[in-house]
């Protein structure tokens, strides 16, 4: 009978050759484990002690539940999703600026009001000023300016007419501030003869002249500003 003799060298060498071939065996079947010791069965080794086997390349990154709980990370719990905002409530349409209100003028001639070569307001020019020109200022909110312009007839001198004419002027002025009007929104013009609006021929009845250039004796009152 021969005896297969080996040396103890030999012996350990093919001991860590099976182990070996063991742990790669083990690993193809069950990557789970990789890093402990396991069975033929795939399960892992463990010792009197209920611990389990780990090998010399074991680390913690390796560690399973079952034999490591400890250095095995719990899954953080999932966050709750977001909450759902509720929508927002449509932004209601701008309201479209209001439009500015357009600026009025205002345009009154009024004759009949001074008597032949005067500047004085009889009572009569003065009830034609209420009517036609101080009623009218009601219809604005704002006056921005009154401008009173003075005329007169041919008859006189350029320089007497001139001056004629911006005392009528003046005349209206004072009257309209007496009414309530702002008196640094007036300004008077003196226009004498320049502007004349009738003609009328020369004739020896210098009365039937004087009448018929009536309504060259005038004063027109120019009003601008934002109606009511």
């Amino acid at each position: 009978m021969i005896k297969n003799l080996m040396k103890p060298s030999t012996l350990l060498a093919a001991s860590a050759i099976a182990l070996s071939a063991l742990a790669t065996n083990v690993s193809a079947q069950n990557t789970s484990t990789t890093g402990y010791l396991v069975d033929t069965r795939g399960a892992v080794v463990k010792d009197a002690f209920n611990l389990c086997w780990r090998t010399g390349y074991w680390s913690p990154a390796m560690a399973i539940a079952e034999c490591d709980p400890d250095l095995v990370r719990k899954a953080a719990p999932s966050a709750p999703p977001p909450r759902a905002l509720p929508p927002l409530a449509p932004r209601p349409a701008p309201k479209p600026a209001a439009k500015p209100a357009a600026a009025k003028t205002l345009v009154i001639t009024s004759t009949e009001l001074f008597d032949f070569d005067k500047s004085v307001l009889t009572s009569a020019a003065k009830a034609t000023l209420d009517k036609e020109v101080v009623a009218r200022l009601k219809e604005f909110a704002t006056i921005q300016f009154v401008n009173v312009n003075g005329h007169t007839d041919r008859l006189g001198s350029p320089q007497y007419n001139q001056k004629l004419s911006e005392r009528r002027a003046e005349s209206i002025r004072a009257y309209l501030v007496s009414k309530g009007t702002d008196a640094a929104k007036i300004e008077i013009y003196g226009f004498g003869k320049t502007l004349p609006v009738k003609s009328c021929p020369d004739q020896k009845d210098r009365k039937a002249l004087i009448a018929c250039l009536q309504p060259n004796r005038r004063v027109v009152v120019e009003v601008k500003g934002l109606p009511k």
